[in-house]
């Protein structure tokens, strides 16, 4: 029993001890920091482009690169925004009407359910009014949830935290734009000359499965934004442009998507008594559905090098293991492995 209590093994049950830990702990809440130095990971081939057509130090092409890049991100963001206000305004003006509207549609309902329902017996007709009472108030009991002081509160909290992070963010992306050489050199002179080849071999690769991660995503986003772009200038062409953006930018969530925003939507027409278009709504919610979960695993197989079906069963796990962040963490954690031992540092050779 006691050639078990080596130095080596104690050594090694500490590093598991402590990169648990870490998992558990420190990076739940580094999470802005690390996502800053992916971040620069994947700018950097763009910085050293900037570097090399105008000959410019690191710290000129680094400054444009991180101002072009902010300008395109708060631009996108502030033409959704003020639209996205705009027409909540306009929907709060209007609100009254709509209330109307929907109580006119219950009152004609309730008139219909009478003509269709005369003549059958009592209990039936107490159970049907029953089903359509317990409908309506779980809908009441749904939006009231949802607008309630709690929820708002906790919204509101929320804010500050996310404002924050969002600031973290911003600043470690830009001092790792500027140190990124400067840390790859303080890696690699801990390394060994064979280490530090494997290790550049990892890093190249890591980087070019990143840009083919961004690259995958924002093809099937360009595929969800068109057919939402048709599908809405035929159901809803007066709101079809706004519309499309915020569906485009929503449905980067993972799971969720553009359900978020079209089922609510397609949910108000019902309500109305608009039973055509909250159905052609519907559709277009199950297409864009079906459209993400079977292009992306396919898309995202190829640009960053992982057959469909690993990438599938990656992202499954990964999602019902760590929610959101799981998603992509997921795919990662394969492409790491995979990548580790192409370049030898893990090595997997036996038969059973």
């Amino acid at each position: 029993m006691s050639k078990w209590f080596t130095k080596r093994n104690f050594i090694i049950l500490l590093s598991v001890i402590f990169i648990i830990l870490i998992f558990l702990y420190i990076i739940p809440v580094s999470l802005p920091i690390i996502f800053a130095l992916l971040t620069a990971l994947l700018i950097d081939p763009l910085v050293r482009l900037v570097e090399k057509q105008f000959k410019w130090n690191r710290k000129p092409a680094v400054i444009s690169v991180f101002i072009f890049i902010l300008a395109i991100i708060s631009s996108l963001l502030y033409y959704t925004v003020t639209r996205l206000i705009g027409k909540i305004i306009d929907f709060t003006h209007a609100a009254p009407g709509h209330f109307n509207t929907l109580s006119g549609f219950w009152i004609d309902m309730q008139n219909k359910l009478f003509q269709y329902t005369a003549g059958m017996p009592t209990e039936v007709i107490e159970s049907i009014q029953e089903s359509f009472k317990n409908i309506f108030d779980s809908i009441r009991i749904a939006i009231l949830e949802l607008l309630s002081y709690d929820k708002i509160t906790s919204l509101l909290t929320d804010v500050p935290n996310f404002l924050v992070s969002l600031i973290v963010f911003i600043i470690a992306l830009f001092l790792f734009m500027l140190e990124l050489p400067e840390l790859k050199k303080l890696l690699f002179k801990y390394l060994t000359k064979s280490t530090e080849k494997k290790v550049r071999f990892m890093v190249t690769k890591l980087n070019s499965i990143l840009f083919g991660f961004v690259k995958a995503q924002f093809l099937v986003s360009l595929i969800i934004f068109a057919v939402t772009l048709v599908g809405l200038l035929l159901i809803k062409p007066k709101y079809a442009i706004i519309m499309s953006v915020i569906i485009w930018i929503i449905d980067l969530i993972p799971i969720l998507g553009s359900i978020i925003i079209l089922a609510p939507w397609a949910l108000y027409y019902f309500i109305s008594g608009d039973v055509g278009t909250g159905t052609q709504l519907t559709i277009l919610a199950i297409i864009l559905l079906v459209i993400r979960r079977t292009v992306e695993p396919k898309v995202m197989g190829s640009q960053i090098g992982l057959k469909p079906l690993p990438t599938l069963i990656a992202m499954f796990i990964g999602l019902k293991l760590m929610g959101f962040l799981g998603f992509f963490i997921g795919p990662l954690v394969v492409i790491l492995f995979t990548t580790a031992r192409e370049a030898n540092i893990i090595r997997v050779n036996f038969k059973i």
